[in-house]
């Protein structure tokens, strides 16, 4: 079992005195299978600080010995077999982000809870019907997504004033009954995903939690007919008013203000006699119709609308590998004035360190739409048959161009008399071990996306860019990609929103090294309206299919960008 002969990776990471490995895919599983687990030699590199071990099916449990990796802070072990985690995983100290997904667990070990450093924690679609009391003591905890088990309520400890840092609880399709009203505990709370459980009435202290943004109720069967109809159609901030007024003319709304009326008006009738006292400011309609207006204008540009629908083709060979596939065409993103370019990359990164998790769930990719060359095929190909053009780079094999940022990694962490790397060097370990790269190839041949490491210099994305082409990709699921896509578009919209109102100085040049830009013509029609982000952005949507043309999905649907009803005014 201990043959390393057998184990070239664990073999490889012990003679580099590597930092991260990962382990994943039918080849390692195969290996599992016929020595009858995980060769115990992992546990003895005592160096790493990021282990992944995932897609295996045969690997049924972890050993004990994992308690001697005392620097980890990454731990991956999603898509296995685990029907248990050992006890031992609360002497991991260190550990940051846990992820023991779509297992077959039915409990986690109370010890979980000593991971006092733990921000992310992931056991969706696993067999658990509780979570572990005693999580209040994961103050750090900031991620929480317990989504498709069995689970039927939440702790009491856990709608605690000691998680002042959780922001994200994602909890859908399970069997949760009841939500305390101490949610409102959860100062933090900026993401609530309670869809498809047993609830039948939301507290209405959840208005009390000021920085929440998108709540998801959907499939749960209220007594109060309205709420439902409101959370069927996910509009996050009127079903927060109707909860901040008292829902059915019961809590926070006193009954001399909703007199006696018709129930269902009592967000409305609340709002009738702030109209005579805000009079010096406009008017409570007034306001309100601001707040309409203030919101940032999307507008969805149907395939059949569209002059050139764009289409992407996904090859079978991506299956074990990274499956999953949304893109879609942003135009109107002005990139232009000032610092707007930098600021929108620098989004990117930060996403791509948080909601994608150091682009283990997903990844984003952006491209100049007139620079791509259609029909687009997503596939994955052998190592050495795969070029590509780096961003900042020149055209080279993925072979090499691994084995280059591996060295460069190394001569980092030298130079830096530290563990941790950056730049691309951060996601070598994501492709260890995989016998196919997945690569965006366009019509020419040219592989223009090479997730999850870099886009090609040759789409790369400038001040002058006036449509975007944008992609996401996951090994996690399709949903994944379609929330990252949400989000993406979300931040676009306030990037854009920003650069309008700084009214920033247009600069032809900047950091992509472009020449002076042409003279522009006075501002005339809607064309330029959209190039400045004056009319909002246009979304134009694209669809995926397979080699025979079946649809697999259209991006975006009508289902899409619904949590964000409270930011954006979405236009189809």
């Amino acid at each position: 079992m201990d043959d390393l002969e057998d184990w070239p990776e664990v073999e490889k990471a012990a003679k580099e005195k590597r930092r991260e490995l990962v382990l994943q895919g039918a080849p390692v599983d195969e290996r599992i299978q016929a020595a009858g687990g995980l060769t115990t030699a992992v546990y003895s590199l005592k160096l790493l600080n990021y282990l992944e071990v995932g897609q295996c099916p045969s690997l049924t449990e972890i050993h004990e010995d994992i308690k001697h990796l005392v620097n980890l802070q990454s731990l991956i072990l999603c898509r296995n077999g685990l029907g248990s985690i050992p006890k031992v995983i609360g002497s991991l100290k260190s550990l940051k982000v846990l992820d023991l997904s779509a297992n077959n667990l039915t409990v986690l070990p109370d010890e979980i809870t000593q991971l006092a450093d733990l921000n992310t924690l992931n056991v969706s679609c696993n067999s658990l019907r509780c979570i572990p009391e005693g999580l209040s003591r994961c103050t750090k905890l900031y991620n929480l997504n317990v989504s498709k088990n069995a689970v039927t309520r939440f702790p009491p400890d856990f709608y605690s004033e000691r998680l002042d840092l959780l922001s994200t609880v994602i909890a859908y399709d399970n069997a949760i009954d009841e939500l305390s009203g101490d949610v409102h505990k959860l100062s933090a709370l900026k993401h609530l995903d309670l869809s498809n459980n047993k609830l039948c009435e939301i507290p209405f202290s959840l208005s009390d939690c000021s920085k929440l943004k998108d709540v998801n109720f959907k499939g749960n069967k209220f007594k109060d007919k309205r709420l439902e109809k409101m959370v069927n159609g996910c509009q996050t901030k009127s079903i927060l008013d109707y909860l901040r007024a008292g829902g059915r003319g019961k809590g926070k709304v006193k009954q001399g203000e909703d007199g006696g009326g018709d129930p269902a008006e009592g967000v409305d009738k609340k709002r009738r006699p702030q109209k005579k006292n805000n009079k010096k400011k406009g008017g409570g309609e007034e306001e309100d119709d601001e707040d309409e207006l203030a919101k940032m204008v999307v507008r969805i540009l149907h395939l059949t609308e569209s002059p050139a629908t764009l289409a992407v083709t996904v090859t079978a060979n991506v299956k074990d590998v990274r499956p999953y596939l949304v893109c879609c065409v942003v135009r109107g993103m002005n990139l232009r004035p000032g610092n707007a370019l930098k600021r929108f990359l620098m989004a990117q990164t930060k996403m791509h360190d948080e909601l994608c998790m150091k682009r283990t769930t997903a990844t984003i990719a952006t491209h100049d739409l007139q620079l791509l060359k259609s029909p687009l095929v997503y596939d994955a190909r052998p190592p050495a048959d795969l070029k590509i053009t780096p961003l900042g780079r020149k055209e080279v094999c993925s072979v090499e161009l691994m084995r280059v940022l591996q060295q460069e990694a190394s001569e980092q962490r030298k130079q830096k008399k530290r563990q941790n790397v950056s730049g691309l060097h951060k996601y070598l370990q994501l492709l260890d071990g995989k016998e196919l790269y997945p690569c965006l190839m366009d019509a020419d041949g040219q592989a223009i996306s090479f997730p999850p490491i870099t886009n090609s210099e040759k789409t790369k994305i400038g001040k002058r860019t006036k449509e975007l082409f944008l992609e996401v990709t996951s090994s996690t699921s399709l949903q994944t990609c379609k929330d990252i896509m949400d989000a993406l578009i979300v931040k676009m919209a306030e990037l854009n929103k920003i650069t309008t109102e700084r009214k920033e100085e247009t600069t032809a040049g900047g950091s992509d090294g472009e020449g002076p830009a042409p003279p522009r013509p006075e501002a005339q029609n809607q064309e330029q309206q959209e190039e400045e982000g004056e009319g909002g952005l246009v979304i134009q949507q694209v669809r995926t299919m397979d080699q025979d043309g079946n649809l697999k999905v259209v991006y975006p649907s009508k289902t899409d960008l619904a949590n964000a009803d409270g930011t954006l005014r979405i236009i189809w």
